[in-house]
């Protein structure tokens, strides 16, 4: 499941040192509501890893922290740090193999 969050539980996401991915998204954006039942679909297949969302104009800071130039925006952190992304849409097959590798 993905839960969308502010900037403060996404910091304190951060601080647990949980694997966080995080898709950075807007609700006019198309491609970002085509990704959104793919980020659903693969969170099941990697429990290991908190699923969550960030609206990028709800959260312009956070958003312009980690560079986020173009939406969707998929970001994986490890230890409280982004240690891979993705930008634009990918197919749910294409999204494992991200993950998979970066996770």
């Amino acid at each position: 499941m993905v839960k969308e969050v502010n900037q403060k539980q996404f910091e304190e996401l951060l601080s647990s040192g949980k694997t966080v991915v995080c898709d950075f998204w807007a609700s006019w954006c198309g491609p970002c509501r085509m990704l959104a039942p793919v980020m659903e679909e693969v969170s099941e297949c990697f429990a290991d890893a908190e699923f969550v969302k960030v609206n990028v104009d709800d959260n312009s800071e956070l958003a312009a922290r980690y560079g986020v130039m173009s939406i969707p925006f998929v970001a994986v952190f490890s230890d409280g740090e982004m240690k891979a992304r993705s930008v634009g849409y990918l197919p749910e097959e294409e999204m494992k193999e991200f993950l998979s590798a970066n996770l």
